[in-house]
């Protein structure tokens, strides 16, 4: 037990700032739609012709869920949960991977067995830890629709809902941890589950049966194969029944039991997907420190673009369904200009724009993986083997730059080609394909700004690289994303990037925003470059 207990204590120290970002940002960002919806949505009538107009268009539905009732707690579940759920998703498999695969691959792991605690307890005490985390998570989401006047017993539910959610995607990260060699392969099968299960759930939601007065919904069964979906089940301030959480605790059990049994018949440091043999002789291409950069990057980047991919195929889809809702009612359009800061012009355009910010997070998210992996290098002491030769510090940073804004470029060209060609695919002449790559282009400077100001941190304080990047991306996307839709103060949306971000909208879209932050991603950048050039190694 005292093993235990200092593992569960290694564990909370190491993650105190990362997980204080997490919760706080997930329980502010339930806390701040009650506000919202209370305030834009205060009169029952308007909510029920909100969520009346939101039956009639899948797409909508796809994005947020399905509705329950026009009551102000129902209209706040219907608004956030699936967001929430996603947002604890994603804590999780980053917790798991972090502190099982991460571990084997940088050897802590296996100086930690051969102390008393073994192979298993650690696996054990990450288990313990994340059921920890998520029962506080839950309780401060809980507490947050408490705050801002539900019903106790609905935020509850709402609260268990997304605890339970959380825990089985820490046992989903714990087992991507076995079947990748390495994080960055792990962290990309687990975030590409939780994106899989949001997408399973809105499709389940879209293909839902509505009840006559169009307030209620009965989903179709995609719901019932999501974990999203189990949670948002519940009905919370509705039902208030937990029973689809079994659900959630059976799939986590059943992952935590092939975790064990993985675990006990492979080697550490090993994969159940075994790693490919490499060359016997290097190709030209890596004689370069930018060559080996790309190496070391390409099927991270690829994994992004494939989850970019998948997003522009949605967006073009579904714009067709959009724009049935235009002359539905016109009041559809503050659901769309709530997604986008400033976002004025047709359903179809504002709908594009609303998804190419997601596609923006993931090349800022590509991004910020090409500065961690330097980082990595760095720790590992590879670095230093490549710094041994005529490669300088300051080009060694410059080729991971290239690298980093080309992947920045490629991830936002597969998301609107992809959603070109499914509009096309569609015969969809309302949403032309340069709607898709106006919008991608868009997104280009706020991915750059973060590439470069990541890259600043790694020179001035290459310890908080890591930690720092993902809260860095975290908070801008809450805030940029998320900020309109929960309606956040808007000096607080100002301090994400993505709030920045151009809206094209026909010949009238102001670039000027986009324009500032590719000016301050140069200048910053040539700062990192020159910094770089006085800055020993640091592999603390």
């Amino acid at each position: 037990m005292n093993t235990l207990a200092t593992l569960l204590l290694q564990r909370i120290r190491r993650d105190r700032l990362q997980l204080l970002i997490w919760i706080v940002g997930i329980a502010l960002l339930a806390l701040f739609s009650v506000s919202a919806v209370e305030k834009t949505y205060g009169d029952p009538a308007g909510r029920e012709s909100i969520l009346q107009l939101a039956v009639a268009n899948p797409s909508i539905l796809m994005l947020r869920g399905t509705p329950e009732g026009g009551g102000l707690d129902q209209f706040v579940f219907f608004e956030i949960f699936t967001f929430i759920a996603v947002l604890a998703g994603l804590m999780n498999t980053f917790l798991a991977v972090r502190h099982s695969r991460a571990e084997e691959e940088s050897g802590r792991a296996e100086l930690l067995a051969a102390t008393p605690a073994g192979r298993t307890l650690p696996t054990v005490a990450t288990i313990v830890y994340g059921a920890l985390v998520n029962v506080v998570n839950g309780l401060f989401v809980a507490l947050a629709f408490i705050a801002g006047g539900l019903d106790a017993k609905g935020s509850l539910v709402a609260g268990c809902a997304t605890a339970a959610v959380g825990l089985t995607f820490l046992a989903v990260g714990l087992f991507a941890a076995q079947l990748m060699r390495t994080s960055r392969g792990a962290n990309g099968v687990a975030a590409a589950a939780v994106t899989a299960a949001y997408v399973i759930r809105g499709i389940g939601d879209a293909l839902g049966t509505p009840s006559a007065d169009h307030l209620h919904m009965t989903v179709a069964w995609w719901s019932w194969i999501s974990p999203i979906g189990w949670g948002q089940q519940t009905l919370a301030y509705d039902a208030n029944t937990l029973t689809p959480l079994l659900l959630n605790l059976a799939l986590t059990a059943v992952f935590l039991s092939l975790v064990f049994a993985l675990q006990a018949q492979r080697d550490s440091g090993a994969s159940l997907l075994p790693g490919r043999l490499g060359r016997v002789e290097a190709r030209d291409s890596l004689s370069t420190s930018l060559g080996l950069a790309w190496r070391l990057q390409w099927p991270t980047v690829v994994g992004w673009c494939v989850g970019s991919a998948f997003a522009g195929l949605l967006t073009g889809s579904l714009a067709h369904a959009v724009s049935g809702a235009a002359t539905a009612d016109p009041t559809v359009e503050k659901i769309m200009e709530g997604l986008i800061p400033g976002g004025r012009g047709s359903l179809v355009q504002l709908f594009i724009s609303a998804i190419f910010v997601m596609v923006g997070v993931l090349a800022a998210a590509c991004a910020t993986q090409v500065i961690i992996r330097m980082r990595q290098e760095e720790v590992a002491g590879t670095a230093e083997q490549v710094l041994a030769t005529r490669v300088s510090r300051a080009g060694w940073l410059i080729g991971y730059l290239t690298v980093g804004a080309a992947s920045v470029v490629l991830v936002l060209l597969g998301g609107a080609a992809a959603s070109g060609l499914s509009a096309l695919a569609a015969g969809d002449a309302s949403s032309p394909v340069s709607d898709s790559f106006a919008a991608a282009a868009a997104q280009l400077p706020a991915a750059l700004l973060y590439l470069s100001v990541l890259a600043l941190v790694f020179v001035a304080l290459p310890a908080w690289t890591i930690g720092l990047g993902w809260a860095l991306l975290g908070l801008g996307t809450v805030f940029g994303l998320f900020g309109g839709l929960v309606g956040m103060p808007e000096w607080i949306r100002d301090i994400s990037p993505f709030t920045h971000s151009p809206v094209p909208i026909g010949t009238s879209t102001d670039w000027s925003g986009g324009v500032w932050m590719l000016c301050i991603a140069v200048v910053v950048a040539f700062l990192a470059t020159a910094g770089m050039k006085r800055r020993e190694l640091n592999t603390a």
